[in-house]
């Protein structure tokens, strides 16, 4: 026989449980005035009908009119949070594709906002009273910093090397090594882009070995770039070989043909200065090649955009291609730029105002305090859901510098708390990650070996990590089974 208190309710059940439900007009009016500001009536109103109607459809008892503009509320207040938001990067990974890559300086931040909420000289020439060009407001500032006669910017560095290759070698032959047709987070690859750019690709040497001879064998009146891509995100290593740039260079330019780099990461440092392994440097390629693509968003430490600079001539057409206008930037990536671009005219100074350069360099030890000082807060707010340790760990740049170089680090290791030893301890493990994910700000780290890995080389807000993490057992972060946490 089936029990009461696990009957499923009849039909006479569900009706005597509507005839319960309060009006809609009871609701509304009796919500809290904070409310009713936050949202408006209108918006609070179809909040109660749909929890009404969710209540309806379940039947059985129903909740008092607290409860039900509780509700409401709740979901009104999770329909308003934004869709794109902060959150903890400890994931170990400093330029993180997901997460936003490079991190602004505040004067960026600051820049951007100044010409968001007011017109500004975007294109303009205040001397003239004439139109201007977008450029000229970091053209100046990216040929300084990187020796380049002229420079342009757009979107990403996609976007540049597509540019390029339409705007320099469109029905014409492309010679690229095959070991730099690569691949790229999202599919990108070489030979699609030269595709969609309008040219033939020419392949030459090996996956591991080229040589200068390849090159010159398939150099002919049919060529129009010839471009190196710098391999961002592999190596290859072992019996390789290939051609010396400068030696490249000197054969392009006896050919009259343009050599292009498609650098990727683009540093406009030397990271070995600054104890980081060493990248090469925009300034340096361009001394040896005509064309230059790289991303601002990544080692640079600036916002999403690609930049093109070289060889005057070659950058003039660049410029007059149709693409440039589809593929062209905002105000708000100039301002975030130019600010950014300032910085580096300061190096003394670079490892503090440049977010990248300072979380890159931070040493061991330091997060290692770091960590061993806010993990009995952390054991505090997790107890009941993990165990903390403090734990080494290894962290990378990411966004495909660098790939095989890592940085040494320190984490809390959280080991989630339930029964069954190891059995089941990777669900319990990625059901705590799901419940980071929920904070107001959410924490997103890593699972290794059956726990989550806090890796502190990139978190300076401490106060408002430990201010999220007090929330983690508050009702409005979705709970996860108990019985494996």
């Amino acid at each position: 026989m089936t029990s009461s208190a696990t009957a499923r309710p009849t039909p006479e059940d569900a009706a005597q449980g509507q005839r319960r439900i309060p009006s809609v007009e009871r609701l509304v009016g009796g919500g809290s005035e904070e409310v009713l500001a936050a949202y408006g009536r209108t918006a609070f109103t179809a909040a109660v009908r749909a929890v009404l109607a969710e209540i309806r459809a379940e039947g059985g008892t129903v909740p008092d009119a607290a409860a039900i503009r509780e509700a409401a509320a709740r979901n009104l207040a999770s329909e308003r949070r934004p869709s794109l938001r902060p959150v903890f990067n400890l994931t170990g990974t400093v330029l993180h594709t997901n997460l936003g890559r490079a991190l602004l300086p505040r004067s960026a931040a600051e820049a951007v906002a100044a010409v968001m909420v007011q017109a500004s000289n975007l294109e303009f020439d205040l001397a003239t009273g004439a139109r201007g060009e977008r450029d000229d407001h970091v053209e100046g500032l990216i040929c300084r910093l990187t020796g380049a006669e002229a420079a342009v910017v757009v979107n990403n560095n996609a976007a540049a090397v597509l540019l390029v290759l339409n705007a320099l070698a469109m029905r014409r032959e492309v010679v690229v090594s095959r070991g730099e047709l690569v691949e790229i987070g999202g599919s990108f690859r070489v030979p699609d882009v030269m595709a969609r750019a309008g040219c033939r690709l020419r392949e030459v040497g090996t996956t591991n070995r080229t040589h200068l001879r390849d090159f010159a064998e398939a150099l002919g009146p049919r060529t129009g770039l010839v471009m190196k891509v710098h391999p961002s995100n592999y190596a290859i290593t072992g019996f390789t070989a290939e051609a010396d740039p400068i030696a490249l260079h000197a054969l392009c330019r006896e050919h009259g043909v343009p050599l292009a780099e498609d650098l990727g990461s683009g540093s406009l440092v030397d990271l070995s200065a600054y104890g980081l392994p060493p990248e090469p440097t925009v300034r340096a390629v361009l001394a040896r090649a005509d064309v230059v693509t790289f991303s601002g968003d990544k080692l640079l430490g600036a916002v999403q955009c690609g930049i093109v600079a070289g060889r005057r001539d070659l950058i003039a057409r660049v410029r007059k291609n149709p693409l440039k206008r589809a593929l062209r930037v905002d105000k708000m990536t100039y301002a975030a730029l130019e600010a950014v671009l300032r910085l580096y005219l300061h190096p003394e100074r670079l490892t503090e105002e440049l977010p990248t350069l300072r979380l890159l360099t931070r040493p061991r030890a330091a997060i290692d305090a770091q960590a061993r000082a806010i993990a009995p807060a952390v054991a505090d707010l997790v107890s009941g859901w993990a165990t903390v340790a403090v734990g080494d760990c290894i962290s990378q740049i990411g966004s495909g510098a660098l790939p095989v170089e890592t940085l040494p680090s320190a984490a809390l290791v959280l080991a989630p708390e339930g029964e069954g030893g190891r059995r089941g301890a990777g669900g319990r493990c990625r059901r705590l990650a799901k419940r980071l994910r929920g904070l107001p700000v959410p924490v997103i780290g890593r699972i290794s070996a059956d726990t989550l890995v806090l890796d502190l080389r990139t978190l300076e807000d401490e106060a408002g990590f430990l201010d999220s993490l007090s929330n983690l057992s508050s009702p409005g972060v979705a709970t996860p089974d108990r019985r494996g946490c």
